[in-house]
């Protein structure tokens, strides 16, 4: 059973989601990444990128970390910091249900779970055993179920991936996943599309350039926006400007903040 200090950052978190105002959260990979991001006026919450967790451990993104490194890490970002921490838990690492009930024992209150596009029975009862094992560990549990739909769908007719996207995301709202997670660069009518499916304040989205503003998701009813490994490659970026300019001649820019 989840402790009372887990439980209350359940129910903001799940209440931040539910608010009209659109949720911003942005991603981190490390303790230091979380404090310098917890640190900034309005961050009411965190996400972990898995992808960057996993580079961060020399292993590519995809499961291919294994699960106990992860959720190690997880549960240190979590342990840092009062904030609600969500953390991205890819396809679940074999066992969905089992890795949420643990990352909850670690103080995570929220999770990003891939459908991976399995046959949609399979990912619907996957979401509904998620919320069951959260429920029994007495936390109002903010599954972000994700659908890749779009991430596999590429060469696929749009029309149609969006159709599946609509599909698979009711089916996961109604097994009780509390937000569905539609990753792509998805245009107004898109948008527009998922929150009438799915309902205002269901759909949760990634930042990624090309997408409508965030005052615009707003108005448009979207619940929550986060930006994935780009974070850690905007903080990587960073360093290797540095590095190309030290070998200019430059050095360190005056813009620096010292920041641990």
């Amino acid at each position: 059973m989840a402790d009372d200090k887990t439980r209350d950052k359940a129910s903001t978190f799940l209440r931040l989601h539910q608010a009209p105002e659109l949720l911003t959260v942005v991603n981190v990979w490390d303790v230091i990444s979380a404090k310098v991001v917890a640190d900034v006026e309005g961050t009411s919450a965190l996400a972990t990128a898995s992808h960057s967790i996993a580079a961060s451990y020399g292993y590519p993104d995809g499961e291919q970390i294994p699960v106990d490194l992860m959720l190690e890490a997880a549960g240190r970002i979590a342990a840092s910091t009062d904030l609600p921490v969500t953390a991205d838990l890819e396809g679940g690492y074999g066992d969905p249900a089992e890795t949420v009930r643990r990352a909850i024992g670690l103080g995570i209150v929220g999770a990003n779970i891939e459908d991976q596009m399995r046959p949609l029975a399979e990912a619907a009862a996957n979401v509904e055993k998620i919320m069951k094992a959260a429920e029994a560990e007495g936390v109002e549990f903010v599954l972000n179920a994700r659908t890749d739909a779009f991430v596999k769908g590429r060469d696929r007719d749009q029309a149609e991936v969006l159709a599946d996207a609509v599909e698979r995301g009711k089916a996961f709202l109604d097994a009780g996943a509390p937000v569905v997670f539609v990753p792509a660069k998805l245009d107004e009518a898109q948008v527009t599309t998922l929150v009438e499916a799915y309902g205002p304040q269901r759909l949760t989205m990634i930042g990624i350039p090309g997408v409508p503003s965030l005052a615009r998701l707003q108005e448009l009813g979207v619940a929550r926006v986060s930006y994935g490994p780009m974070p850690q490659n905007v903080a990587l970026t960073a360093l290797q400007e540095l590095v190309e300019d030290v070998h200019r001649g430059g050095g360190v820019p005056s813009t620096m903040r010292m920041l641990n």
